[in-house]
């Protein structure tokens, strides 16, 4: 009678058991851009951004209320800042920090944090802490994100705008991002396709940015706007465009045997402080003043092409101010601050074009006062 007792206990345990054991796991699985399967909740409501330019693709997907900490790049008080995204959201500045700058997460931080965030955002993974070993260590599920960018590594940038729409349940807004950027890049190729070679100004941007500010001589051989509107970039290297090397510091004497019809320059480099950046070189410096475009006033300043990372609304931004300076009867038509604005507001929801511009004492898409 026991045995039968027991039979009948066991029995009813496994019926209760199986329609649990039959069920999914809770939420779904998407793939990151590292390949991995990654588990995450039916509904993401809160998160956190690891690494440079994730909190911009976020805000893109206008999901910047569900960030739930910042890193430590956020809350620090600068003279400069070409960050639209945090021009647009300076509760950014006020927010808990999770980790230190370019993906140094601190995972003790993260399992502090009040809300617990959902997902973790991580690009660049290979920089900072080890996805799977964050994941690993918070029991928080990290998708990864490939940044991309606006020239041949366009396809990775729209791809983790997709996934990040998928994650966030935002798929509609990535798909209006991305269309965004479509038109805007046929739009500038439309207008300048047509040019003549012999009629493509020869240009030189030199002052980029890239993990950090640099003098002249750092440079973009694929710079994006120059490609957008036609110009001939001196410093464009096929066999290192097919690498997709990006940043290279060229030395005074190429620039000088170059001798472009424009120069441009990238006003992160004012970062450097007055003695040392790319303008006080441009003016100090007797060698630069033998070129060309120094001699005939062709020295222009633009909006930072890197600051913790692409800056793809001011690639947007610059490529019409390009366009109007080289081609100005086909783009006679447009303001390109207005053209700023209206880009900004777009992809961050604040025309930051004026404030951004004075933090860089007013230069941006002028000539340079190199008297």
């Amino acid at each position: 009678m026991v045995r039968v007792i027991h039979v009948f206990i066991l029995a009813g345990l496994i019926c209760c058991l199986w329609p649990s054991a039959l069920q999914a796991e809770p939420g779904r699985s998407v793939t990151d851009a590292s390949g991995r399967t990654v588990q995450i909740p039916d509904q993401v409501e809160r998160i956190i951004c690891s690494g440079p330019g994730c909190l911009r693709l976020v805000t893109y997907l206008q999901a910047q209320d569900r960030v739930v900490a910042v890193d430590d790049i956020e809350t620090r008080r600068r003279t400069f800042d070409a960050r639209p995204y945090a021009l647009a959201n300076p509760q950014f500045k006020t927010m808990p920090v999770f980790g230190a700058f370019r993906g140094q997460d601190n995972p003790e931080r993260i399992l502090s944090l009040d809300p617990q965030p959902e997902v973790i955002f991580k690009t660049y993974p290979s920089m900072g802490h080890d996805p799977v070993e964050l994941q690993s260590k918070t029991g928080i599920p990290v998708v990864t994100l490939s940044y991309g960018d606006l020239g041949k590594l366009r396809p990775k940038l729209f791809h983790s705008l997709r996934l990040l729409g998928r994650v966030l349940g935002k798929p509609e807004r990535a798909k209006a991002v991305i269309e965004f950027f479509q038109e805007h890049i046929r739009t500038l190729e439309g207008r300048s396709a047509d040019v003549p070679a012999g009629q493509r100004p020869r240009v030189y941007i030199g002052g980029v940015a890239f993990k950090g500010a640099h003098g002249y001589r750092s440079t973009e051989p694929g710079y994006p706007p120059f490609e957008f509107v036609k110009a001939r970039n001196v410093a464009y290297d096929a066999v290192l465009s097919e690498k997709e090397v990006r940043h290279s510091v060229v030395s005074k004497e190429t620039v000088l045997q170059w001798d472009p019809d424009y120069l441009f320059l990238d006003l992160a480099t004012l970062q450097l402080g007055g003695e040392a950046g790319g303008l006080s070189q441009l003016k100090n410096d007797p060698a630069y003043g033998v070129l060309t475009a120094v001699k005939r006033g062709r020295v222009y300043g633009l909006l930072p092409y890197n600051w913790y990372t692409k800056n793809f609304g001011s690639i947007l931004a610059n490529a019409y101010f390009l366009g109007q300076l080289l081609y100005p009867q086909r783009f006679a038509d447009l303001d390109p601050e207005a053209k700023a604005d209206e880009i900004y507001d777009f992809l961050v929801g604040e025309p930051v074009m004026s404030q951004m511009d004075r933090m860089f004492n007013g230069l941006a898409f002028e000539r340079l006062p190199l008297d």
